[in-house]
Formats: structure tokens, C-alpha cells, sequence
């Protein structure tokens, strides 16, 4: 009996190893370094389960120059000018620091103490800069980022005419049709390269290429999608009822706030063709814009949005049309 127990044992025991076996083979195929995760895939849906920032109500995190004035001697406020050195010295707001936006993600986190603030403020020229690297800022997990909206053209008229006044049009209004045009199918994905397999990581990789582009080169003209609006996939990034007004030939719509989840229309967009974002401004668009670098796609905003083409049409039903009572008279420092 005594040597029979000591065979179940033994049996038992070989057992135990053989399977554990097995168990370590798996383990060690779901980890194969030769079939990485998908980085594109990873992102989003980590991007997704922590806030959804484009697909929310946060989105696009405006603040009124008025708001900015009041609270110019409030500790709990801080502003960032991201405008050249040059204009920063010609006149800045009061207490404002100036950072390029290069240095934008090295200030927050060795620089300052974010979570200090009640509101960080972002300000540039007219709105449209401030808002991609405030939406950058806000996709890194700083929730108290904010853009001035209109950028310093709304603090002072001169600003104003050097940015926004200048380049208000409505050489293209009568080229705008009202066709429902439809989304593509969905097709390939973004290819990330970053080497990572950790969705921070990837995150952190993709942030830090993005911070490091310069904002123009998300520019793009409004003539130039006029000229040639095949080369593009134009999103019109604007409510149903805005839409049908009338909008750039080809343009598709996308709802805002919600139609760029994974869940939504995401995937209709394409990687084999440079995507052209509008709305009214170009503030918004320069949220959504963001984003989309940030998960690999050929993006651009379309300087000053509809302002640039569309802008009397604007002001006739109600859009967001740049005019005087946008330009304060406020203090600066030189």
C-alpha cells in the first residue's frame, strides 16, 4: 500500500508538470515579440476608456477673453503664450509666460505643478494654434488646459487686424454645394511604428512627435482645397443644419463630439490621402486635428474655417463669424 501511494504521488506530481507545460507554452505564444498587439488599435482604445476627449462634451475647451481679463490677478489662473518672442514683447497679457510649443510637454511637467491651477490658458494669434496643442495637452491627461478663444485677436484690436481681420473672406461662397455627400467605407488603418506594446507608451512616442511639428505644417488653405479638392478627404466637421446651408464640394460630415469613436465613423477615414478638417473657425477643427496626427493619419485644418471662404454666408444664418464684438480693448504689457 505504502508503495502504491508513493506511485499516485509521483504520478501526480508528473501530471502537475506536464501540464504546467503546456500552460507555459501558451503564455509564452500570446507574447510572441514576431506578433506584437496593434499599436493603432492599442491607442484608440486606450484613448477611448480614458475620457474619449474628442468624442465628449470637453471638447473643444474654449475660454472667453473676458474671462482671461478678470482673472488676470487670480494665482489659480495661468497663461501660456505660444506666440513668437517678437509679438510676445510687442504686447502680452499680464503675467502671461511665454513657451515655444516644442518645450509645451517638457513645461508642464518639470516647469510647473498643473494641478495647482484651476485653468491654464493656451493663447496664440487667433485661437487656432492654442487649440491643437491645448487638445495635445489635453489627450496627455491635462484636464485644466484651455484655449483662449480668438487667440489674441479678441484682446486687442490691432492684434486683430494683423490675424483675423485680414483674413476674413467670401471668395468661394458661391462654390459651395449642398450635396449629403457620403463617408467612405471603412478601410486600411494607420500604421504606428513606435516599437512599443504598452498604450502609454505609444501614447508618450506619438505625443512627442507631435509636439515637436510645427503647427503650419498642419495648415492648409483654403484655395488650394478649392483648386484641387481631390487630393483631399474633406471633412466637414458642422451640425446637419449647417451642413445643408451649403459646404465645400466633396466635403463629408462628421458630427462633432461623437462620429470619431471607433464605434462610430473613425475607421471611414482614410491613410492613403491627406485629410482636410473645417468647421466655422478653425478652433475646432484644430482639436479634432490634433487627435488625428496623434493617431497617425495625414491631417490638416483649414486656416480660419469657414471665416476664410464663407464668411458673409456665416454671419447671414448664425455661424460662428469672426466680427467687432469679438475685439476688446484690453491691457497689454510691452
Amino acid at each position: 500500500m505504502k508503495k502504491l501511494s508513493l506511485f499516485l504521488v509521483a504520478l501526480l506530481i508528473s501530471s502537475t508538470a506536464l501540464l504546467s507545460s503546456f500552460t507555459s507554452k501558451k503564455e509564452t505564444y500570446n507574447t510572441n515579440p514576431l506578433n506584437p498587439p496593434n499599436e493603432f488599435e492599442t491607442l484608440v482604445n486606450y484613448l477611448e476608456s480614458n475620457g474619449n476627449f474628442i468624442n465628449s462634451d470637453a471638447s473643444p475647451a474654449f475660454i472667453d477673453a473676458d474671462e482671461v481679463k478678470k482673472n488676470m490677478k487670480n494665482a489659480k489662473y495661468h497663461v501660456i503664450d505660444i506666440r513668437s518672442e517678437s509679438w510676445f514683447e510687442y504686447g502680452h497679457i499680464k503675467n502671461a509666460q511665454n513657451v515655444k510649443t516644442a518645450d509645451l510637454l517638457n513645461y508642464f511637467e518639470n516647469k510647473i505643478k498643473p494641478a495647482d491651477f484651476d485653468k491654464i490658458v493656451l493663447v496664440c494669434y487667433s485661437g487656432q494654434s492654442a487649440a491643437y496643442f491645448t487638445s495635445l495637452l489635453r489627450i496627455a491627461g491635462y484636464g485644466n488646459v484651455y484655449n483662449m478663444k480668438w487667440g489674441m485677436s479678441s484682446w486687442r484690436l490691432d492684434f486683430a487686424d494683423n490675424s483675423w481681420n485680414k483674413n476674413l473672406k467670401n471668395n468661394f461662397a458661391s462654390k459651395l454645394e449642398t450635396t449629403d455627400n457620403a463617408k467612405a467605407e471603412k478601410g486600411a488603418l494607420p500604421t504606428l511604428n513606435t516599437g512599443k506594446t504598452e498604450a502609454k507608451d505609444i501614447l508618450r512616442v506619438q505625443l512627442e512627435k507631435a509636439f515637436a511639428k510645427p503647427y503650419k505644417e498642419s495648415i492648409i488653405k483654403s484655395p488650394d482645397v478649392f483648386a484641387n479638392p481631390s487630393d483631399y478627404y474633406i471633412v466637414n466637421y458642422w451640425d446637419q443644419a449647417k451642413y445643408d446651408k451649403g459646404h465645400i464640394p466633396g466635403a463629408i460630415r462628421y458630427q462633432p463630439n461623437s462620429s470619431l469613436s471607433s464605434t462610430n465613423s473613425l475607421f471611414t477615414l482614410p491613410t492613403d490621402k491627406r485629410i482636410a478638417v473645417y468647421g466655422c473657425t478653425g478652433q475646432n477643427a484644430a482639436y479634432v486635428v490634433a487627435y488625428l496626427n496623434v493617431l497617425g493619419y495625414d491631417t490638416g485644418n483649414i486656416a480660419y474655417g469657414a471665416n476664410s471662404f464663407m464668411h458673409k454666408e456665416l454671419k447671414n444664418y448664425g455661424g460662428d463669424a469672426f466680427s467687432k464684438k469679438e475685439i476688446n480693448m484690453y491691457p497689454v504689457v510691452e
